[in-house]
């Protein structure tokens, strides 16, 4: 090969390097170009993702390309702002926050929510359950739900507690009477008790009674009655009494222990006793004597210490609910020739001797229910001589 065709053909080479390099600049060039223009076009936009920032530059033309873009998959129940359908602009703020499912239990009634709220009482609000001050909640209603998807309602309702002698109405929710009062901070001492099963779980409506019980120490001054004695007395007429000796009551004293359910007395138990002072006994002498009438019909009156006019009437033996024996004991059918009067003790005492005009010697022996004061009832055998003597004005004179 000559010197000239070597020449020619380093040459061509050189030249056909030459094109290559600048081709491949070319190319270079135009995709440096391209690549700049492409991401010189992106729109710049703020993604927040779940409470996460994110800077971002993109060629989406809405919000839902942008989402799809980021590989995010949207469900019905998330929160997106704007809406899907909103056309990206430079700047744009775009906010997402997934949705998740929230077990709620009310009085073990089971309901599932998809929420994006994380506070407790704004979960509750979006499902529609309404909770009161006195309901138990699992979770404060001020506190957010981060690792725990469930919460738990007990609904209050009123029940009445009735403590000694008072009643009022509290909440409460489904738990025993025991957890009950402790909650109502309710204390028992040793003797009270509580009328319902402490671990029976209170219902609706219920009544829970608290029994306050206390014992104590009652001590008392009593009187003791006093024994009544009688003796015979031959001296007084049969039928009159006469007091020896009064009588007296004794005292004594007792000590009790008393039992008090909500300040009423339910027991007393004796438990000591004590003689203050004895009784002292009366003794009462009663008359055995027996007066025999002065039958004498001799009209001319003894000495007299006494007389004075009464009001006579007459009786017989034989009248209705009349027992035949006088207050004296005196058997007044016994004699028909019995000369005998009936009189108020107060004013003539029986046993006593009179003279009474019209009807002669007799004996205060009697007493009648009707015979008051100044008026004395005279003795007749038979009813035509009582309704013969009538009644009348006499004097009566008091022998001695």
């Amino acid at each position: 090969m000559t010197k000239f065709s070597m020449k020619n053909l380093f040459s061509g080479s050189l030249r056909f390097k030459q094109t290559t390099v600048r081709i491949y600049s070319l190319v270079l060039f135009a995709l440096v170009i391209s690549f700049v223009l492409f991401e010189g076009t992106k729109s710049p936009v703020v993604l927040t993702a779940n409470g996460e920032e994110q800077h971002l530059f993109t060629h989406a033309n809405t919000v839902a390309e942008l989402l799809e873009e980021k590989d995010i998959d949207i469900t019905e129940f998330d929160k997106v702002s704007p809406s899907l359908n909103t056309e990206i602009t430079r700047g744009m703020v775009v906010n997402w926050e997934q949705a998740r499912v929230v077990n709620i239990s009310v009085d073990g009634e089971q309901t599932s929510v998809w929420t994006t709220e994380s506070k407790v009482k704004d979960i509750l609000e979006e499902a529609n359950i309404t909770v009161t001050e006195h309901d138990n909640i699992s979770v404060a209603l001020d506190e957010n739900l981060v690792d725990n998807n469930n919460i738990d309602i007990q609904k209050a309702f009123e029940v009445t507690l009735v403590d000694g002698l008072e009643e009022r109405k509290v909440w409460s929710t489904s738990t025993t009477v025991a957890n009950f009062l402790k909650q109502q901070d309710i204390k028992l001492n040793e003797l009270d008790r509580v009328e319902n099963d402490l671990e029976s779980v209170i219902s609706p409506k219920e009544k829970i009674t608290i029994v306050r019980v206390e014992k104590v120490t009652d001590v008392v001054e009593e009187t003791v009655a006093f024994a009544v004695e009688t003796k015979s007395d031959s001296s007084l007429l049969k039928g009159q009494e006469k007091v020896v000796t009064q009588g007296e009551e004794g005292i004594v004293s007792r000590t009790y222990e008393v039992t008090k359910e909500n300040g009423k007395e339910v027991a007393k138990v004796l438990k000591t006793e004590e003689v203050v002072k004895k009784p002292t006994t009366k003794v009462v002498s009663v008359g055995t004597k027996v007066v025999t009438a002065n039958v004498s019909r001799n009209n001319a009156p003894e000495t007299s210490s006494k007389e004075f006019y009464v009001t006579a009437t007459a009786y017989t033996p034989y009248c209705n609910g009349c027992s035949g024996t006088s207050a004296s004991g005196i058997n007044l059918r016994a004699n028909s020739d019995l000369k005998l009067i009936a009189v108020d003790p107060n004013v003539i005492p029986l046993g006593t001797k009179v003279w009474v005009e019209g009807y002669g010697y007799a004996i205060a022996g009697d007493t009648g229910g009707s015979i008051k004061g100044n008026k004395i009832d005279v003795l007749f055998q038979t009813k035509g001589e009582a309704y013969k003597w009538g009644r009348k004005k006499v004097l009566i004179k008091i022998l001695d």
